[in-house]
């Protein structure tokens, strides 16, 4: 778990440099490592394993499951219902403690089943080193564990293996390797043993391999410089260890919630002790068992119950749009966000290269269809372009086929794949989509593309008498080789090379990575070929731009976001030119304005202030690490945004662990990225984000309408508890009976309203402020006014009842009775908040309201007539009376209810 080291007799300076590889020569990295060409010996590799220990990531101590388990005890409103429960039980009152004890334990219980995230995403990184690699011991090849590994070792890679640890190259050929998971770019970078520079980013460290990344193509030695912890991989594991996942919005306005209601309970009840034992002179035992009565009556313990059966209702309803959930509070914190950062590889592009515009001397032609799947065609000018009437057309297509390795196939599922380099698969299925046919060439000889000539040719025969040289690589290098191009009807011309470095520039300003493709006919009898046999003389054929094409359903999605209010921003390691043309084409910028990218240097060099006054006007970020993103988020939330981070590489995960909401592309997505996330898609689609926004703005209006529904209960038994106090009577309702209320109407009644429906234009209005309370000044309104109107009507119920000469279990019963009838009825008064429910409208749409309304009933009927409900909640059989009674109440709650919501809105307005 190393990385390199200098010798301690270094001057600071040198000590510096030596930590930076990358940008040192190959030999003065071996000399800092105290190795050589030729390997370690085994007896040295031991002691430095022994030193520096093994080539893994560390696992983070975790507390032990019972300290877990208990912090989800940690909440005020918990702790009033356990104090209840203790002096419940030094009054022998058992039934009472082991019903208020089982309410504690299965909110504690829910939350502890949803934690560990963290550390789901630290073993989702774990499993992308490689478990073996090829390195030189005692002076010869050998097959090792990759835990084995220490800095100094020399390692090989060839293509498909996994790099073992963080190596600098000391000798490659043809390499090039896939760093996608963790720089994001969507080509494999080519890789070389020059040294770059010392401010290099990572995407750009051509001289070193990263440990889990992917050999493409070639093959390549060099010297570990860093294992474990000191890798690449191991710096962003650290970098998720030190992000603090964040509260959401609604956990943050329900902590509020919950220490307002701690201190008003804890204030009341202090005070009923006072006036129950001065003006009163109640008993001790009588008076405590009151105390407790009203603090398990005022505490909505049936609330964590409520929003966490929203919440994974919703869950449900996000899966069925292809937005899977890990936790449940991303639900809701989705439909409060206010900027979206996205990568760019993967989540708003296909990540599958595809040749869009093929540029000869005579025209310029558009290509139909995305990704590698070989549908579409080629069009000049709107019309299908076919190669028997376009030789210009058919001889660029042919010499990027046949100087070409790729091919492409699809997949089990259907989705077709690339087998090669993404740049030349874009070929294989532009040759696909044009009709040709290559069936009667045949390769002779090849020169294999290298980084430093940027290059790649091929000897074929096309026919007996005809035997060509086919070039493909970039523009420049094929430009400089040229002396002809293409002429109209197959002859050549001189080469116009101002005009070709005109139109690469112009193609590259569309963000696409441009190609030539260039052939020189040579003798038939020609069977060998070497790279001088390319330096001069070929006739250049034309250009083809390449791009990761945007995803269509995203163009859409993102305009439906800044309706909707909320900001999109490109943040990805690509280079600025191709960001900035992929956004525009995206819509995330304007398409006529000049807009600049925001680069990883530049980043580096700004302070967080000088970030946090640029962050929210800058739109596009490009050449990012993944320290820049968490950079970007935390400078946003400063702003009090709430953030959702996409992304499917390791690259990404830090930062998805910072946002407000995490989310990861399911299919392409990296174990890591995955596991660092809240929600994942499992159709990596970005307009998949647009409807679970939709869909979390829709919960968050049901947990505002169930909890608007809910307090009421606890303030009408509160209120009742608190007027017999005051007033000497007996109690009206108990402790026990006050949580069957609580507990029956949350897992019925209030589970009705998370199936409303979403209010209509819910995407046209701007996110909610983080801010803004659960409970708003009419809500608030709307509480007190339904908790007068159901507490009056349960204490007039159970005074009614005593006067007609009714014992107390009648009595109570009745009054218990109450509470779910008028709770039943103000549910109905709730299903629209903002507007009269005096309309059929509210009996309509939401046919779980009736069956939760039946639920609440049945329920009732059991607490009323079952002898077991009698010896443990002390209740008795009512008659027609009482029921006649609750009901007419009931109505007359409804009604009322509903005029309280017009002073509600007379208050908002």
């Amino acid at each position: 778990m190393s990385t390199i080291t200098p010798d301690h007799e270094r001057p600071d300076a040198a000590r510096q440099d030596a930590l930076l590889p990358y940008a040192r020569q190959a030999d003065d990295v071996l000399e800092a490592l105290g190795s050589a060409r030729a390997g370690l010996t085994s007896d040295d590799a031991r002691a430095r394993l022994a030193t520096t220990g093994p080539n893994r990531l560390p696992t983070p101590q975790r507390p032990h499951a019972v300290v877990r388990f208990a912090s989800h005890f940690d909440d005020v409103l918990i702790y009033i219902l356990l104090a209840a429960a203790v002096l419940k039980a030094f009054l022998g009152d058992w039934v009472d403690f082991a019903v208020i004890l089982v309410v504690a334990v299965a909110n504690a219980l829910v939350g502890f089943l949803q934690e560990g995230q963290a550390e789901r995403a630290l073993d989702g990184i774990r499993t992308m080193l490689s478990l073996d690699a090829t390195v030189r011991r005692d002076g010869a090849w050998t097959d090792v564990d990759a835990e084995t590994l220490v800095p100094g070792d020399v390692v090989r890679v060839r293509s498909g293996d996994k790099v073992p640890a963080d190596v600098r190259l000391l000798a490659a050929t043809h390499l090039q390797v896939d760093e996608s998971a963790l720089t994001g770019e969507s080509v494999p970078a080519a890789k070389d043993v020059a040294p770059v520079g010392a401010d290099a980013g990572v995407g750009d460290r051509a001289s070193m391999l990263f440990s889990g990344t992917i050999v493409a193509t070639g093959t390549g030695r060099g010297v570990v410089t860093a294992t474990g912890a000191g890798t690449e991989i191991g710096r962003i594991q650290s970098l998720i260890a030190d992000v603090d996942p964040l509260e959401t919005p609604l956990k943050r306005q329900l902590g509020r919630l919950g220490t307002l209601l701690s201190r008003g309970i804890l204030v009341m009840a202090f005070a009923m002790l006072v006036i129950g034992r001065v003006v009163h002179d109640f008993a001790l035992p009588e008076l405590v068992s009151a105390a407790i009565g009203f603090a398990v009556a005022a505490v909505p313990e049936g609330l964590p119950a409520l929003v966490t059966i929203t919440l994974a209702l919703g869950v449900q309803q996000m899966a069925r749009r292809q937005a899977i959930t890990r936790k449940l509070p991303a639900v809701e914190a989705l439909g409060s966000v206010t900027t979206i950062c996205s990568d760019k590889t993967g989540t708003l592009t296909r990540n599958e290269m595809t040749a869009r515009t093929v540029v000869t001397a005579e025209r310029t032609y558009d290509v139909e269809g995305l990704g590698y799947e070989p549908t579409g065609g080629v069009t000049l000018d709107g019309a299908p372009a076919p190669l028997a009437d376009h030789p210009d057309l058919h001889a660029l297509v042919r010499a990027a086929a046949l100087c070409n390795d790729a091919r492409v196939t699809p997949d089990e599922a259907g989705r077709w794949r690339v087998v090669g380099q993404p740049t030349e698969g874009a070929l294989t299925t532009l040759a696909l989509k044009s009709g040709l046919g290559t069936a009667g060439a045949r390769r002779l000889a090849a020169v294999p593309f290298e980084s430093a000539t940027k290059l790649a040719a091929t000897l074929d025969r096309l026919a007996e008498d005809d035997v060509r040289i086919h070039v493909l690589g970039a523009p420049d290098r094929l430009l400089d080789r040229a002396a002809t191009q293409r002429a109209a009807g197959g002859g050549t011309a001189p080469l116009d090379a101002a005009t070709w470095e005109r139109t690469v520039d112009a193609l590259g300003a569309q963000g696409l990575r441009v190609l030539a493709a260039a052939e020189r006919r040579v003798d038939p009898a020609t069977s060998a070929l070497t790279l001088a046999d390319v330096d001069e003389g070929l006739t250049f054929l034309g250009v083809v731009g390449i791009v990761d094409p945007p995803r269509p359903e995203a163009v859409t999605a993102i305009a439906d976001c800044h309706r909707a209010g909320i900001a999109v921003k490109m943040i990805t390691g690509d280079h600025a030119g191709t960001a900035v043309a992929i956004a525009r084409e995206l819509g995330i910028v304007p398409a006529g304005e000049q807009v600049e990218a925001l680069t990883g240097a530049e980043l580096e060099a700004m302070s967080a202030e000088q970030l946090r006054t640029r962050v929210r006007d800058v739109d596009v970020y490009a050449r990012t690490s993944p320290e820049h993103k968490i950079r970007i988020v935390r400078a946003l939330q400063s702003h009090h945004e709430v953030v959702a981070m996409t992304g499917d590489g390791v690259n990404d995960a830090p930062a998805l662990t910072r946002a407000d909401v995490g989310i990861a592309m399911g299919v392409k997505g990296t174990e890591a990225t995955k596991e660092a996330a809240e929600i994942v898609l499992a159709d990596d689609n970005f307009a998949t984000i647009e409807r679970a926004v939709e869909e979390g703005r829709r919960i968050y209006d049901n947990i505002r309408k169930s909890v608007v529904f809910l307090l009421p209960t606890n303030g009408a038994q509160s209120l009742v508890i608190l007027v017999a106090v005051l007033f000497g009577l007996a109690l009206p309702l108990t402790p026990v009976q006050i949580l069957w209320v609580n507990l029956v109407t949350a897992v019925t009644l209030s589970l009705a309203l998370a199936y409303d429906p979403a209010e209509a234009g819910i995407m046209d209005r701007p996110p909610r402020s983080p801010k803004e309370a659960v409970l708003s000044r009419p809500a608030l309104v709307l509480v007190v006014w339904a908790s007068l109107l159901i507490g009056g009507a349960t204490l007039a119920t159970y005074l009614v009842e005593k006067q007609l000469g009714a014992g107390d279990g009648v009595a109570q019963t009745a009054a218990v009775t109450m509470l779910a009838l008028g709770q039943t009825a103000f549910l109905f008064s709730c299903r629209f908040l903002t507007g009269s429910s005096l309309t059929w409208r509210v009996l309509t749409g939401n046919r779980v309201v009736w069956m939760a309304v039946g639920a609440l009933l049945v329920l009732q009927l059991v607490f009323t007539y079952a002898p077991f409900m009698h010896d443990w909640f002390d209740s008795a059989p009512i008659g027609a009376r009482e029921w006649g009674l609750t009901a007419a109440f009931a109505v007359a709650v409804f009604l009322l209810a509903e005029l309280g919501k017009v002073v509600a809105r007379r208050v908002r307005a």
